[in-house]
């Protein structure tokens, strides 16, 4: 990540793996070594999946997945979870799960399905994301008062085959946030 983005953005994500992102384009100002076509970081925070490697997992399509997500501040706003082609920037097929209002900070307590919920990978990726460092699964969060956006990734493989012939047809972010 230090190559792509630079010792600052990076000291962020290290310093606090649950920041939002809104403070990493200003980190990267300061870089001689940022690069915008090497680090985006509205995409996983501009995490790099040479960095990666050694913990991509392996889906099946149809298979469902528990995740869990830590929310240290409650911010309300939409959130979705959906596989993403990294090499696109493009979500592949839509949501797998979302929320119009999540982490409601005016609520006593944050309903169970905020923090541990199950999606289901699509049998329609095709070979996508049959090849490692394509598609990560990503949770994407944003918190409309705070103004803030969260973003954690997984790297993942989903082999193509029978249920997967089919290729999903690919969203860009702004369409999938502007029906949130």
């Amino acid at each position: 990540m230090v190559s792509a983005c630079g010792a600052s953005v990076a000291a962020l994500v290290t310093a606090d793996n649950t920041s939002h992102v809104e403070g990493m384009p200003e980190a990267a100002l300061k870089e001689k070594t940022f690069s915008a076509s090497r680090c985006n970081v509205f995409l996983c925070k501009g995490l790099q999946f040479e960095d990666n490697i050694a913990n991509v997992q392996t889906l099946q399509p149809g298979q469902v997945v528990n995740m869990r997500a830590s929310i240290p501040i409650a911010h309300e706003g939409p959130m979705n979870v959906s596989v993403v082609n990294t090499k696109m920037n493009m979500v592949m097929g839509g949501p797998l799960i979302s929320f119009v209002s999540y982490a409601d900070e005016s609520l006593p307590q944050l309903p169970a399905n905020n923090t541990n919920f199950n999606v289901t990978i699509p049998t329609r990726l095709g070979n996508t994301c049959s090849v490692p460092g394509t598609c990560v699964l990503q949770w994407f969060w944003f918190g409309t008062k705070a103004d803030q956006t969260y973003e954690s990734c997984v790297d993942i493989v989903v082999p193509g085959g029978p249920n997967g012939t089919g290729f999903l047809s690919a969203y860009n972010w702004v369409d999938i946030l502007s029906k949130c």
